[in-house]
């Protein structure tokens, strides 16, 4: 059961860090706080060696979503800003 909590952690961790990027890119403070769960999410994991802040985690981000601290597409961008006729 280790392994696959380890395996699920790392995934965790990977998919902080490429929020982490994102945000680094687009300064959109909501993709911060998303990767911040994830990534505390599979920290704990790995420190306490136990499944809870997996879901807990993935639940976090998912309201964080929500709440609308998801960036919007460009493309859904600009098919909403059109003026309509």
């Amino acid at each position: 059961m280790q392994i696959v909590i380890y395996c699920f952690a790392a995934g965790f961790l990977f998919f902080a860090a490429a929020l982490m990027f994102a945000y680094f890119r687009s300064r959109h403070y909501g993709l911060f706080l998303i990767g911040l769960s994830y990534a505390s999410a599979g920290i704990l994991a790995i420190v306490a060696n136990d499944w809870w802040p997996l879901p807990a985690g993935f639940a976090l981000a998912w309201v964080l979503r929500m709440l609308g601290l998801d960036p919007v597409p460009a493309l859904q961008k600009k098919v909403d800003d059109t003026p309509q006729s």
